[in-house]
C-alpha cells in the first residue's frame, strides 16, 4: 500500500487559523496571493504530488541511482515527472518575480514542498538544493551572476548544489582543503574533492550549478579563510547558451540506507587539468556567510521533510490498521477478528502520530510565516522581531521534526507488525528514508548547540524570555471547554521557563549547558507544539460555536467531525505528550560531570 493523499484541508486549516495567511496578503509584497488563488494552487499541488510524483517513490527505492561513465542514471520515471514539475512551475513559487518567480510567501511554497516531500523524499532533494542555491545567489551573487544563472535555476531548467563536505571536513567546515587559485582572466582554478553532494550529478536538468567552498592561496586558517565559488557543470557563454563541459565530474555515488534515488555523490574538481573554472561569490574569505544563508533555508526545508515523511507513513499505517484483522476488539463478538484499529494500543500509536504531525506542521509553517514577515513587513520593528523569531524556531523545526520523523515512521512500521519489516509493504522505505534527516544540514546535536549558544542569548536573553512570557499567558485565553489543554500547557510552559532560567544562570559553565542542549531543544519544541495545537483547538471551538462547521458559515471547508478532531488531537497532545517535558528537565540541568566521568576504556568495559 503506497497511496498518498495530500492533506490539503489540514494545511489550509493551519494557514487560516494558526499562521494566518491574511497577515501576509495584507502586505504589498504578497497582495497578489489572495486566498482563493493560494488554496486553488494547493489543491492542484496536492493532486500533482499524489498522482504524478507519489507513484515514483517505489521506483526510486528499488532502482536507485548508479554511475555510468561521467553520468548518474536515475529511474526513468524521475525524468518524466521532473519535466512536468518544471513545466508546471512548481519550483518558482517563492522566488523573486524579476527572475521569473511567483513571488509567493515562503509559507505557501513550503506547503507545496510538504506534499512533494511526502510523495517522494528522494526526488524532492534536487529541488530543495536548487531552492537554497537560488536563495544564496539572490542575497550574495553579483548582478551579472544573478542574470546569468538565476532565471533558469528559478524555473528548474538548471539545478543547484551545495559543496561543503570533504573526508576530513564534516561538521568541522573549517577543515576544508579544496583549493582556489586565481586565473589571469578573473576566474579561479578549483581543485579538490567533495563528498556527500546531493544531486551532484544527474540528467534531469541541462546544467548543474555547483556552489563550492574552497581556500585561496593566502587564506587564513579555519572558517575565516573559506571563500565561495560558482562552478557550473557546463560553462555559460555570453549569450546564455551552454559552452564546454567544466572539469568537474562524479567519482561515485554512496550506497545508502535510504533515499536511494537521491544521488549522493563524490565530486572531483580539476582532476583532468589545471582546475575546474570557478567564479567568486562575494568577497574573498566570506564564503561561510553565503553558505549559511543557503543552509538556514535548507534547515527549515529538512524539518519539513521530517513532517512530510511522517505524514506519508501515518497515512499508510492508518489504512493498514483498518484492513488488518487480528484479535478481538472491545466491542466484537466472541470468535470474531477485529480490525487492529479497534485495539487501544494501535489507537494510541495512531493518535500519537496524528498529534505530532499536526504540531510539526504548525511549527514549520510558523517558521516560514515569520520569515515572510521579516522579509516583507513595512515596519522595521516587525521585521527585526520576526527575524529573531524565525532564527529561534529554525533549530526547533529542523531537529524536532526530523527526530520525530524517525520516531513516527517507526510507529507506522510497528502498526504493520511483522509485515512492516517486509519491504513489499513499502512502510520500511519511509523509516529508512527518514533516518538521514536528523543528520544532514547540520546534525540535530548541532541544532541544539545553536539554540542554547546563539539563539537564546539574543538581546541578552530578552527576546526568548518575552516569547516565553507570551506563551505563559496564552492558556488564559482558552475557553472553559478547553480547560484541560490550558492546565497542561500552563504547567509545561512553566517547566520550560525554569530550565531556560537554569541555562542563563549557568552560561559561565558552557559545557554543563551543552550537555543538556538536546533535551532542552526537545522540551522547547514540544511546548511550542502544544501551544500551536491549542491555538488550532481554540479556533476549531470558535468555529463549532459559530455553527460554521455545518456549512452555514463562511468556512464551509470544515465539517463538525474535522473541527472536533482538532480539539481531541490537541487535548491528547496536552494530556499525554506534553507531560514528557517534566521528565526531560533533569537531563537539562544535570550538567556534564557524569558524561565525562568514565574514560573511553571504562565505556568499553564489559
Amino acid at each position: 500500500m503506497t497511496d498518498y493523499t495530500a492533506p490539503v484541508r489540514d494545511i489550509r486549516f493551519v494557514l487560516e487559523h494558526v499562521t494566518p495567511l491574511a497577515e501576509l496578503t495584507a502586505l504589498d509584497a504578497y497582495s497578489h496571493a489572495d486566498p482563493d488563488l493560494v488554496y486553488g494552487l494547493l489543491e492542484e499541488a496536492g493532486r500533482f504530488s499524489s498522482q504524478a510524483i507519489a507513484p515514483t517513490n517505489r521506483d526510486g527505492d528499488t532502482e536507485g541511482a548508479r554511475v555510468e561513465g561521467d553520468e548518474v542514471i536515475l529511474p526513468g520515471s524521475f525524468k518524466r515527472v521532473y519535466d512536468q514539475y518544471v513545466e508546471a512551475g512548481w519550483g518558482t513559487l517563492q522566488h523573486p518575480t524579476e527572475f521569473g518567480g511567483g513571488g509567493f510567501p515562503l509559507v505557501v511554497a513550503n506547503a507545496v514542498k510538504e506534499t512533494i516531500n511526502s510523495a517522494n523524499l528522494a526526488f524532492s532533494l534536487g529541488p530543495l538544493l536548487t531552492t537554497g542555491a537560488v536563495y544564496l545567489l539572490t542575497h550574495h551573487g553579483s548582478d551579472e551572476q544573478q542574470q546569468t544563472y538565476l532565471p533558469k535555476m528559478v524555473t528548474g531548467e538548471w539545478s543547484g548544489t551545495m559543496n561543503l563536505t570533504e573526508p576530513q571536513a564534516g561538521s568541522d567546515v573549517g577543515a576544508v582543503t579544496t583549493k582556489a587559485v586565481p586565473n589571469d582572466d578573473g576566474t579561479y582554478a578549483i581543485t579538490g574533492q567533495k563528498i556527500y553532494i546531493t544531486f551532484g550529478e544527474h540528467q534531469l536538468t541541462d546544467n548543474i550549478i555547483h556552489l563550492v567552498l574552497a581556500r585561496l592561496p593566502d587564506a587564513p586558517p579555519g572558517t575565516k579563510g573559506i571563500s565561495l565559488f560558482i562552478v557550473p557543470k557546463f560553462l555559460v557563454n555570453e549569450d546564455g547558451s551552454l559552452g564546454e563541459r567544466n572539469d568537474v565530474k562524479v567519482v561515485s555515488v554512496e550506497h545508502k540506507l535510504g533515499i536511494h534515488a537521491s544521488p549522493t555523490c563524490v565530486m572531483a574538481y580539476g582532476d583532468d587539468g589545471d582546475g575546474a573554472i570557478g567564479y567568486l561569490v562575494g568577497e574573498p574569505n566570506t564564503g561561510m556567510r553565503g553558505m549559511f544563508t543557503m543552509m538556514n533555508d535548507a534547515r527549515l526545508g529538512v524539518g519539513i521533510q521530517g513532517l512530510a515523511i511522517a505524514e506519508r507513513a501515518y497515512q499508510q499505517a492508518l489504512a493498514y490498521s483498518q484492513e488488518r484483522r487480528q484479535g478481538r476488539g472491545p466491542t466484537s463478538e466472541p470468535g470474531e477478528q477485529s480490525p487492529i484499529i479497534e485495539h487501544a494500543d494501535v489507537r494510541r500509536m495512531l493518535l500519537t502520530q496524528k498529534a505530532y504531525i499536526e504540531a510539526m506542521r504548525a511549527l514549520c509553517y510558523l517558521n516560514g510565516h515569520a520569515l515572510d514577515l521579516a522579509h516583507a513587513s513595512a515596519d522595521p520593528v516587525v521585521r527585526e522581531q520576526q527575524q529573531k523569531l524565525a532564527d529561534l524556531l529554525t533549530p526547533l523545526s529542523k531537529a524536532w521534526c526530523t527526530d520525530l520523523g524517525v520516531e513516527l515512521t517507526s510507529l507506522a512500521l510497528q502498526i504493520h507488525g511483522g509485515m512492516g519489516y517486509v519491504e513489499e509493504t513499502g512502510v520500511a522505505q519511509h523509516y529508512r528514508d527518514a533516518r538521514i534527516a536528523p543528520i544532514y544540514e547540520g546534525t540535530n546535536g548541532i541544532q541544539a548547540l545553536d539554540l542554547v549558544g546563539r539563539k537564546l542569548p539574543y538581546d541578552g536573553g530578552a527576546f526568548v524570555k518575552s516569547f516565553l512570557a507570551d506563551l505563559a499567558t496564552f492558556p488564559d485565553e482558552l475557553p472553559e471547554s478547553l480547560s484541560s489543554i490550558a492546565s497542561h500547557l500552563r504547567d509545561a510552559v512553566q517547566q520550560l521557563e525554569q530550565v531556560t532560567d537554569w541555562i542563563f544562570e549557568h552560561r559561565e559553565q558552557p559545557n554543563d549547558v551543552f550537555a543538556g542542549a538536546t533535551p532542552y531543544l526537545r522540551i522547547f519544541a514540544t511546548v511550542v507544539g502544544g501551544w500551536l495545537l491549542a491555538t488550532g483547538a481554540k479556533a476549531a471551538r470558535e468555529q463549532l460555536d459559530a455553527g460554521a462547521g455545518d456549512g452555514s458559515g463562511a468556512t464551509h471547508v470544515w465539517d463538525d467531525d474535522f473541527l472536533e478532531a482538532k480539539i481531541v488531537t490537541a487535548r491528547f497532545y496536552a494530556e499525554q505528550l506534553l507531560p514528557q517535558v517534566a521528565g526531560l528537565a533533569g537531563a537539562v540541568t544535570a550538567g556534564a560531570d557524569d558524561l565525562y566521568a568514565l574514560s573511553p576504556e571504562q565505556l568499553a568495559s564489559r
